[in-house]
């Protein structure tokens, strides 16, 4: 049961996202405008300690109205590698720069809406190098027990789904 674009048009866009009109025909033959939002692949990375605790970072989300436990993530720029975004991003949210990092998965966190896409990664070891330059991004920085993610996550303290996602395969890596 396949659906069919058979056309495409953009009606808003900006740095970070298109939003767009397709034109879709459904297996049954009927015709459906959908709105579906273009983004920029984001990347996500965290480090896990020697006690095996996570660097986590503690924010809101005014859109949401919600406070919860994320990673440090941003958009992958122009030219750069999701790898790359990743540690930069990491950098300047925490103020921790990573080790080697490793891919731990990516996901689609809402493809029936959007083709965004999030590359996760996570390093064995990093070094403190200064307080974060985007500091305004998180109330705080903390190393947090991954034993204690599958808890923070069922108690809604990690609400976004691709950290929860993320976090779950850290800790289903590490914590056997």
């Amino acid at each position: 049961m396949q659906w069919t674009k058979l056309s495409e048009r953009n009606v808003y866009g900006n740095r970070w996202f298109q939003v767009n009109l397709a034109d879709v025909r459904l297996p049954d033959g009927r015709h459906l405008d959908h709105f579906l939002i273009r983004q920029r692949p984001v990347s996500v990375a965290t480090a896990v300690n020697e006690d095996d605790e996570v660097l986590m970072i503690w924010r809101h989300r005014f859109i949401t109205g919600s406070w919860g436990w994320e990673l440090a993530a941003g958009v992958v720029e122009d030219g750069e590698t999701p790898e790359a975004a990743a540690a930069r991003e990491m950098e300047e949210e925490t103020g921790w720069r990573p080790g080697a990092l490793r891919h731990l998965l990516t996901v689609e966190p809402s493809n029936g809406l959007s083709d965004a896409r999030h590359h996760l990664f996570f390093s064995d070891r990093a070094i403190h190098v200064g307080d974060p330059q985007d500091a305004f991004e998180s109330s705080r920085r903390a190393w947090v027990p991954l034993a204690r993610v599958p808890a923070l996550i069922a108690e809604g303290r990690v609400p976004a789904a691709n950290m929860a996602a993320g976090l779950l395969m850290l800790h289903h890596l590490r914590c056997r």
